[in-house]
Formats: structure tokens, C-alpha cells, sequence
């Protein structure tokens, strides 16, 4: 009993010297901060309620938001960064095209020096630790001239080929035709695609659409007779590996948009685009203005077709299935109109030509005098 005893005074004065101790911090804490923390009772602190401690947390949740409102502006934010799915979900458009989005791109990035190509001299800025810089402001020129020219295409509903064969240019090049309505290719270029498409071609499926991009059905039988479709544009990635295409689209008079670095030959095509062929990024970047720029051609159209306005030519010999189904002679029919014009030239090429027979006759009466004079 007298060793339990003195124990349970020992434990009883660590207890008085460490709750003394805790008094002083308090203390120490209340008088350094502007929100007073009462003191802990050991006897009443297990029976505290709960309504009161719910009502000092939303005393304290308060001042921290009073402190929120009063420093929550001050500081700096974190600028824009690039992000480099966005090229791809949501290309630029050529208004946005400047000289800090070709210089993030790395298109003013071009050869060494060795590998450079004399005709592309206008468009080189200088020469950094021997490799040439392109000038920026020849790349967004030709890029904004490039991005005019697919509009204006697919306005008047022409078909635009984009083309780029080299590993990770699949994604861009299939996004540009989808914005543009056009045709894609990422893989090689079959060689006689153009010059022989008939052949290599002849087994893909074609169909009529009216000016609202609306599929007309029965004209299946005469698109089996026609001719494959060639493109009216083909904008090429990558101009050093498909030489031959361009060379198929230059026999068949087909304009071309390249990228040119600056060991490419930039009479390759019609419409140069002076840049880093090496970089995907740049390519992205270049792909996606001219995709906008086709997509922005065909709202143009669309426009234009719910006004009842035509801008391009419709195919030739097409006849509509209900006259091919009456035959040739439904377009024989004339009016009545159309007859009295017919009766009309009908009666002035025969007095043109009762009028030739007069002049012809006195020549050869005057020729005859002539020679029995001689």
C-alpha cells in the first residue's frame, strides 16, 4: 500500500506540473494572437458540449474567410502553358497565327548550312551556330496566303487532299480534312494514284450531293461509268517523301501547298510554305490553320446554298434518274418558245446561204469573162 501510495503522488505531480505547463503556453498563444484560446478545465473539459464546439468552429471558419477576401487577391497566377493535345482538339485558326506561335513551334528552326538549297535564299533569316534560321515573317505571310487559297477552294466546293506520311503526322492530318471536308492520306503514296487513277481508284465509292452536302440517291449506275475524282488541292507535310505526288499533281495541273525547309526545293509547289518540316509540333500548328481555313470555306458555302446561291460549277453529264428512266427522248421535248427560235435561225441560215450561192455564182461569171478574155 505504501509503494501504491507513493506512486499515485508521483503520477499526481507530473500531472499538476504538465497542466501547469499547458497554462503557460495558452497564455503565451493568447497573448500573441489576435483570437484569444481558452484555457483548457481538465475537470469540465470532457463534459463540454457539442453546440459549443460547433459554434467555435464557425467563429474560426468565418475569420478565415474574412482573411480569405482580405489577401486572397494578392499574389501572382500562373500564365498560359503549353498544352499539346490542344493543337489537336482545337487547332488556331489563320487569324491567330503570329510570330510567338511559330517561334513556340520551332518553324524558324531549319538545316546546317551544308544542306541548304540556293532557291530558298529569300526566305532565310541567318545563320546561328551553323544551322539556318528561316525569317518568321515569311512563313506567316506565305502560311496566311496558303490559308486564303484553301478557303476560296473549298468555298467553291473543290476537294482538298492533305497529305503527311511521316511517323505522328497521322492525328493532324486526318483533323485538317475532317475540319475541311476533305480527303486524308498518312500512309504512302501509291505512284499512279493521279496519272492512273482509273485503275487504282476505279473501286472506291463516289456519290451525288446537292449544294446542302445532301446525298442524292440514283446516280449509282452513272458514277460506275465515271471518271475517278481528282483533287482540286493537295497540301503536303512532307515534300521530300512524296516527290512523286507532286510531280502526278503538276501533270494534271493540280495546285500544291507544301511545307519548305530549307534543303527543299521550293519550286516543288505552287504555294511554298517556308518552315521546319522536322517538327510535329510545327506541322500541328500548320495543319490545323489550313484546316480552319477549309472549314471556314465551307460555312461560306453553306451560307451561300441557303440563299439559293450556287458557287461552283455542278457536274456534267449527270441526268436525273426519272429522265434517264424516261429515256433521251424527255430531253427532246422543246417549248413552244424554244421551237419559234429554232424556225427563226432555221429561216436566216437559209437566206445566208441563198445569199453565198449569188456571190458565189457572179464570181464565177466574172472569172469566166476573165478567162475568155484572155
Amino acid at each position: 500500500q505504501r509503494f501504491l501510495s507513493s506512486e499515485i503522488d508521483s503520477i499526481e505531480a507530473s500531472l499538476q506540473n504538465s497542466l501547469k505547463e499547458t497554462h503557460s503556453i495558452e497564455a503565451y498563444i493568447n497573448s500573441a494572437s489576435s483570437v484569444p484560446v481558452p484555457p483548457i478545465d481538465p475537470d469540465t473539459h470532457a463534459t463540454t458540449e457539442t453546440s459549443s464546439v460547433s459554434d467555435s468552429v464557425a467563429r474560426y471558419y468565418q475569420i478565415y474567410k474574412e482573411q480569405e477576401q482580405l489577401i486572397g487577391k494578392i499574389g501572382s497566377t500562373v500564365s498560359p502553358h503549353y498544352q499539346p493535345h490542344t493543337l489537336l482538339t482545337n487547332p488556331p485558326s489563320p487569324s491567330d497565327v503570329t510570330l510567338e506561335l511559330l517561334l513556340a513551334s520551332g518553324a524558324h528552326q531549319g538545316h546546317h548550312t551544308s544542306l541548304w538549297n540556293p532557291a530558298n535564299a529569300r526566305y532565310i533569316h541567318g545563320i546561328r551556330h551553323g544551322i539556318h534560321v528561316i525569317s518568321l515573317d515569311v512563313t506567316a505571310t506565305h502560311l496566311r496566303r496558303a490559308a486564303k487559297v484553301v478557303t476560296e477552294v473549298t468555298r467553291r466546293g473543290g476537294l482538298v487532299l492533305f497529305v503527311g506520311t511521316r511517323p505522328g503526322q497521322d492525328r493532324c492530318v486526318v483533323k485538317a480534312a475532317q475540319l475541311a471536308k476533305g480527303c486524308h492520306l498518312f500512309e504512302r503514296w501509291i505512284p499512279g494514284s493521279i496519272t492512273n487513277g482509273q485503275q487504282i481508284l476505279g473501286r472506291c465509292r463516289t456519290k451525288v450531293v446537292n449544294e446542302k452536302d445532301e446525298e442524292v440517291p440514283g446516280f449509282e449506275e452513272q458514277l460506275y461509268e465515271r471518271a475517278v475524282l481528282k483533287p482540286d488541292l493537295v497540301v503536303c507535310l512532307n515534300p521530300l517523301e512524296n516527290y512523286v505526288l507532286l510531280h502526278e499533281c503538276g501533270l494534271n495541273n493540280i495546285p500544291t501547298i507544301g511545307i519548305i525547309d530549307t534543303d527543299a526545293n521550293p519550286n516543288w509547289v505552287t504555294y511554298p510554305i517556308p518552315a521546319n518540316d522536322d517538327s510535329l509540333r510545327c506541322a500541328q500548328v500548320i495543319a490545323g490553320v489550313l484546316g480552319r481555313a477549309g472549314e471556314q470555306g465551307q460555312k461560306l458555302r453553306l451560307q451561300a446554298a441557303e440563299k439559293g446561291i450556287i458557287t461552283y460549277t455542278p457536274a456534267q453529264d449527270l441526268k436525273l434518274p426519272d429522265q434517264k428512266e424516261a429515256g433521251d427522248e424527255s430531253q427532246d421535248i422543246l417549248e413552244p418558245n424554244d421551237i419559234e427560235l429554232l424556225e427563226k435561225l432555221l429561216a436566216e441560215v437559209k437566206v445566208e446561204e441563198a445569199n453565198d450561192g449569188k456571190g458565189r455564182e457572179g464570181e464565177e461569171e466574172q472569172s469566166d469573162k476573165q478567162t475568155d478574155e484572155n
